[in-house]
């Protein structure tokens, strides 16, 4: 599955589309960003809460290309335009972390299945 992929899922709203694609292998959903920066994998998505700069700094440190905030949360300005100069996507969403964690699941489960 890649990030473009995603955008294509009705879940999803793409908040920050000046993206590089790239091939998602798994997700890794936390709202602590040294757990992330110690347990994520480069080629995830971050499904979290945190709608701030400091999460496109851990992004980028980890490798991380796309990240899913979820709980409808507001997307600020700066955040925006950091991920934009790493070029990394950010989508937002109205589910919860646990039903984000699902979906993306099954959405990787079912493209390891083709």
């Amino acid at each position: 599955m890649t990030i473009k992929d995603l955008t294509r899922c009705a879940q999803l709203k793409l908040v920050q589309e000046d993206f590089d694609d790239a091939v998602i292998t798994g997700g890794y959903t936390s709202d602590l960003l040294s757990d992330v920066m110690a347990h994520a994998a480069a080629d995830n998505v971050l499904i979290t809460i945190q709608a701030h700069i400091n999460t496109i700094a851990v992004a980028k440190l980890v490798g991380i290309r796309a990240l899913i905030i979820a709980n409808d949360r507001e997307i600020l300005e700066d955040m925006a335009q950091a991920a934009k100069k790493e070029r990394i996507a950010i989508f937002c969403s109205t589910l919860n972390q646990f039903d984000l964690s699902v979906l993306i699941g099954q959405l990787l489960a079912k493209d390891h299945a083709r």
